[in-house]
């Protein structure tokens, strides 16, 4: 549209027709689909089972539930909505409720054009400014949502309280013509719930028992925790039956959408050119999420959020940052003690059941960091498997044999790098096998994979792997020595 118009009489001149919001962004989501054009940019994962949805409910002109456990971009989802408005649409200046020029609903729009006629001025709203987004909370009021009387306004114009112009609107006339979002829609209480009826179906409000046929045509999107509906409140059923289209979110199915969602949110720094990331430590990083969600002491219903793995990503490299700042170096390159310093990533992002309490949250975070490891070893170095032969040789033995003959390796968190890699090659057979099996083996990945096979080796029971305040200890224990008898 052309924002040099000033005044209905210009909007009527251009040709310009009203549509509801509804018939906005279907035909916007029309003309991007036809064009091959994504229809919501930035939403890995989703472009199979998500956004088909949601691209069916706008066709239809749907109010839309988003369903998901936490950290499922579920608001972002629907800001990302915005991008399918026209980019500007006329409204009566100086209304509250953003009303259509050729379309009013207020008694204030209508009353100025029947004033002014076809020099009544007319204003533009940016497709940016047509987005409101509430977090229902037990303290949110009717007043609130949809509107009140104002007795000051009353006064004042000598006005009884059944006269629609001493109305206060709340946000949901506010958003007329725009997208709200209602958050957590299960914590809003249930007689607040029942208020939105009228407007979802009827198209009318009522407030202090006056009603007032109102049909404001906003995009609804409401997002709810399947957790919320026992835990917390639920949504009542006449609520859920007027909602358009209900639509399942989920986690990441694959560590390489996983992976890709943590590098688009991870903000980039200057540091982080200097420390450098093998690609084997994203995929353990990705793979904690994994298996925090199908862990034993970590409640299932509470979900785990994609937000961990970004914190968790975040305090890696800062850790990696940090020991090259003590040791006045320029470069570094990650290492596997350095996934201790997620920890406190881990700890705040997942519910722990009973049995998790009892170990602690530290505890459980670093069995989810070992777990991932002994998820992933099989992808590059042989199976270790619980039951062997006892005459056959397996491929670790002569490198278990030097820890089994009292041996031990020490690595000191803050180690710099010549040292860091000295100490590894000091171990024998242990770089022999990453040539051996990792034979296209990055030169700059192979101290980071010479590291998680001995972490592969702990894990399997093959050795013993002791936390200090200073570092880990590699050393073989009593239970192989055992065995060995």
């Amino acid at each position: 549209m052309n924002t040099e118009i000033k005044t209905l009489g210009q909007l009527k001149a251009s040709g310009y027709t009203p549509k509801s919001i509804q018939q906005e962004l279907a035909d916007n989501l029309r003309a991007r689909i036809k064009s091959g054009a994504p229809t919501f940019e930035g939403l890995l994962g989703y472009e199979h089972t998500v956004i088909p949805d949601v691209e069916r409910a706008l066709l239809s002109g749907h109010s839309i539930n988003l369903l998901g456990l936490r950290g499922q971009a579920k608001t972002r989802l629907a800001r990302k909505m915005t991008g399918l408005l026209d980019e500007w649409v006329p409204v009566v200046e100086g209304s509250e409720i953003n009303d259509d020029p050729m379309s009013p609903i207020s008694f204030q729009a209508k009353a100025l054009i029947a004033e002014h006629g076809d020099d009544t001025p007319v204003a533009w709203l940016h497709r940016d400014d047509r987005f409101f987004e509430k977090l229902a909370t037990p303290d949110v009021t009717v007043a609130d949502l949809i509107g009140d009387v104002d007795p000051i306004k009353a006064a004042n114009l000598k006005l009884s309280y059944a006269d629609e112009r001493v109305i206060h609107f709340g946000m949901i006339p506010r958003a007329h013509r725009c997208i709200f979002v209602l958050n957590e829609l299960p914590d809003l209480q249930a007689r607040i719930q029942v208020a939105l009826f009228g407007i979802l179906q009827e198209k009318e409000i009522q407030i202090r028992g006056f009603k007032l046929r109102l049909p404001i045509e906003a995009q609804f999107v409401f997002t709810a925790n399947p957790e919320d509906y026992t835990n917390r409140g639920s949504i009542v059923t006449p609520l859920k039956d007027r909602i358009g289209s209900q639509i399942l979110t989920h986690y990441p199915h694959s560590l390489t959408v996983a992976k890709a969602i943590t590098q688009q949110e991870v903000k980039p720094r200057e540091a982080d050119q200097n420390i450098h990331i093998p690609e084997l430590a994203r995929d353990i990083l990705e793979q904690i999420g994994f298996e925090a969600r199908r862990s034993e002491y970590i409640d299932a219903k509470s979900g785990v959020s994609a937000r961990m793995s970004i914190t968790a990503f975040e305090n890696l490299i800062s850790t990696a940052e940090r020991r090259m700042l003590i040791n006045a170096q320029d470069k570094t390159t990650l290492r596997m003690s350095d996934f201790l310093g997620i920890i406190a990533a881990i700890n705040g992002k997942v519910e722990l059941v009973y049995e998790g309490e009892q170990e602690g949250a530290e505890q459980i975070s670093l069995h989810l960091i070992n777990q991932s490891v002994k998820t992933l070893f099989p992808k590059y170095f042989p199976e270790i498997k619980k039951l062997e032969r006892k005459d056959a040789e397996g491929p670790y033995d002569r490198l278990l044999g030097w820890f089994y003959s009292d041996n031990d390796l020490f690595l000191e968190d803050g180690l710099p790098e010549d040292v860091y890699q000295d100490t590894l090659r000091s171990v024998p057979r242990l770089e022999d096998l990453v040539d051996e099996f990792q034979s296209d083996c990055a030169p700059e990945d192979k101290y980071f994979m010479m590291e998680f096979l001995l972490w592969g080796l702990e894990v399997h029971k093959k050795l013993n792997k002791y936390r200090t305040l200073e570092g880990f200890q590699f050393k073989d224990g009593l239970g192989n020595l055992f065995v060995e008898m």
